[in-house]
């Protein structure tokens, strides 16, 4: 992916947000605080970004990335991944490779250069606060681990994928007058932006299958779901407290 961008200061802010954010010694407040701001100003650069394109299509085109998750939980962490990459208008192929033999799960990502370099900072972040979180939380008793951290993966996951939309929605509203005064709307370029990315995954993958969804009989999605919740995303509930799961 070419990484042109990595010299905005706006980048390195978020960067800087995040590696406080990731800090173990950072209390889940800070933490909570860091990672609010750090995307809020990701969203506001995706907008940005459209926006530079309308004038110029080359400022921002259509791209791929490879990521490859590592065990363990590699499935629970492509689904954050997957999430992440979709909130923010990526569209992801989940891949099984065998190389030297040993099985290597990884997704190829299709998406504005833009959107693709946001997803790979947000997850690593993401990903990074969500281990340490995940350290920190006993299994009960009557749970297997691994079943318990499959499930409090999911929860999270759930969690943050609701709170990124979310973000990604108010981030184009409030840019609104911003397309009108090119004669358009967030809502079309947003649209176009999406079926562009549509066109590229599919013409590399042309017979895609729908993968079968994952069961998971652990116990830990709630608690993972609450992570997710106070790792705020910045729509202004730091420090959410503990939410029930859809239909929960």
């Amino acid at each position: 992916m070419d990484h042109a961008d990595d010299t905005s200061p706006m980048l390195a802010r978020v960067r800087k947000l995040l590696a406080k954010a990731e800090d173990p010694a950072a209390t889940s407040a800070e933490a909570e605080t860091y990672t609010a701001k750090a995307a809020a100003l990701m969203a506001a650069h995706g907008i940005d970004r459209a926006l530079l394109a309308l004038a110029d299509p080359s400022l921002d085109v259509v791209g791929d990335l490879v990521i490859v998750v590592d065990k363990p939980y590699a499935a629970d962490k492509a689904d954050l991944l997957g999430t992440v990459a979709s909130a923010l208008g990526c569209r992801g192929v989940r891949r099984t490779r065998y190389p030297d033999g040993e099985k290597e799960l990884s997704l190829h990502l299709f998406g504005h250069r833009s959107d693709l370099q946001r997803v790979e900072i947000l997850f690593t972040s993401l990903l990074v606060q969500a281990l340490h979180s995940l350290a920190r939380t006993p299994v009960p008793s009557y749970d297997h681990p691994a079943a318990f951290r499959r499930s409090w993966l999911a929860g999270y996951t759930a969690s943050i994928g609701r709170r990124l939309v979310r973000l990604e929605e108010a981030a184009a509203e409030r840019a609104g007058d911003r397309f009108a005064r090119r004669g358009t709307s967030s809502a079309l370029v947003l649209a176009d932006r999406s079926h562009a990315v549509e066109a590229a995954r599919d013409d590399a993958y042309p017979h895609l299958q729908q993968g079968t969804p994952r069961r998971l009989s652990g116990t830990g999605a709630q608690d993972g779901w609450s992570a997710g919740q106070r790792a705020d995303l910045g729509d202004g509930r730091l420090g959410g407290g503990r939410r029930s799961l859809p239909g929960g």
